[in-house]
C-alpha cells in the first residue's frame, strides 16, 4: 500500500492507495510545533482506525509547502512506518515540463496537481486549488506547466476582515439566503462566497483567453465543492487531485528507486 501525504499551510491531507484505488483519506491541521513522534503516532492511529497496520505500508510519497514539516514527516515515516519517503521537489522526475522563470519557486503541490491533470484529464486545463491561497495553474495541451496566479484564500480573507474591522464578527463560511445580505453575518458570507465565485469566473475567463476555448477547469481543495455549486465554470471537481498526482509521480519514479 502507498501512503500519499500532502503537507499544506493549513491542512495536511493523507490518502492510502490500495492497489490503484484510493482508500481511507484523512485531514489534520498543520501544526508546526508537533514533533516527529507526535505525527508518527497520529499516522499509526489513523491506519489502525481504518483497519490497517504500519507494516502494510510499502511506500510513502509526499509533497510539502511547509519546509520545517518536511523533515518532521520524513523522520516520522522512517521511524514509525520503516519507509524512506519520496519527497517531491524540483529535481524529481515528475513528467511535467515547467515553464516558470525559476522552476524551483513553484510549490510542489502545484506541480503534483499538474501531473495529475496531465495523466487523468489532459490539457489545456486550468486547475483552481482552494487552499490557504487560491491558486490558478495553467497546463498546456502538451501537459506542460505554464504558470499561474495566486490569490489570498477565502479563510485568509475572512480572518483579515475580522481582525481589521472592529465591528465585524467572525462568521461561518456558508451560503447566505441571498446575495443581498439583510444582516451583517449574511452580508459577510455573501461577500466571501459570491465574491470568490466572481474571482474564479474572472480568472478562468482570462486563462481561457490564453489557453483557448477547449480549456478544462478542474477545482480541487477543501472548498472546491462549495464554490463549484455556485458556478458552472468549474467543470470537474476533484477534491483528492493532489493525492492522485502524488501516486502518479511515485509510479513514475519507483523504477529508479
Amino acid at each position: 500500500m502507498l501512503l500519499a501525504i500532502d503537507i499544506g499551510n493549513t491542512n495536511i491531507t493523507l490518502g492510502l492507495y490500495i492497489g490503484d484505488s484510493l482508500g481511507p483519506r484523512w485531514r489534520m491541521a498543520t501544526d508546526h510545533q508537533r514533533m516527529p513522534d507526535e505525527y508518527g503516532i497520529a499516522l499509526l492511529g489513523m491506519l489502525a482506525h481504518s483497519g490497517h497496520r504500519a507494516e502494510q505500508v510499502s511506500a510513502v510519497v509526499m509533497a510539502s509547502v511547509v519546509p520545517p514539516l518536511t523533515s518532521t514527516f520524513v523522520q516520522a515515516s522512517r521511524v514509525y512506518l520503516k519507509q524512506e519517503p519520496l519527497v517531491v521537489d524540483a529535481t524529481l522526475k515528475t513528467g511535467v515540463r515547467v515553464h516558470y522563470d525559476d522552476p524551483s519557486q513553484v510549490g510542489a503541490d502545484r506541480i503534483v496537481d499538474a501531473a495529475a491533470v496531465q495523466k487523468l484529464y489532459g490539457g489545456p486545463a486550468c486547475v483552481v486549488d482552494f487552499g490557504t491561497a487560491t491558486t490558478f495553474d495553467a497546463i498546456t495541451a502538451e501537459g506542460d506547466y505554464l504558470g499561474g496566479a495566486i490569490a489570498p484564500g477565502i479563510g485568509i480573507s475572512a480572518e483579515a476582515l475580522f481582525q481589521r474591522a472592529a465591528k465585524l464578527p467572525k462568521v461561518d463560511l456558508q451560503r447566505p439566503p441571498s446575495p443581498i445580505g439583510r444582516n451583517t453575518v449574511h452580508s459577510i458570507q455573501s461577500g466571501l462566497l459570491f465574491g470568490y465565485v466572481g474571482l474564479v469566473e474572472g480568472m478562468v475567463a482570462r486563462f481561457r483567453q490564453e489557453l483557448g476555448p477547449d480549456m478544462k477547469v478542474i477545482g480541487t481543495g477543501g472548498l472546491a465543492e462549495m464554490i463549484a455549486r455556485e458556478t458552472d465554470v468549474i467543470q470537474i471537481t476533484a477534491p483528492w487531485l493532489t493525492l492522485d498526482g502524488l501516486k502518479i509521480i511515485w509510479e513514475t519514479n519507483k523504477a529508479v528507486r
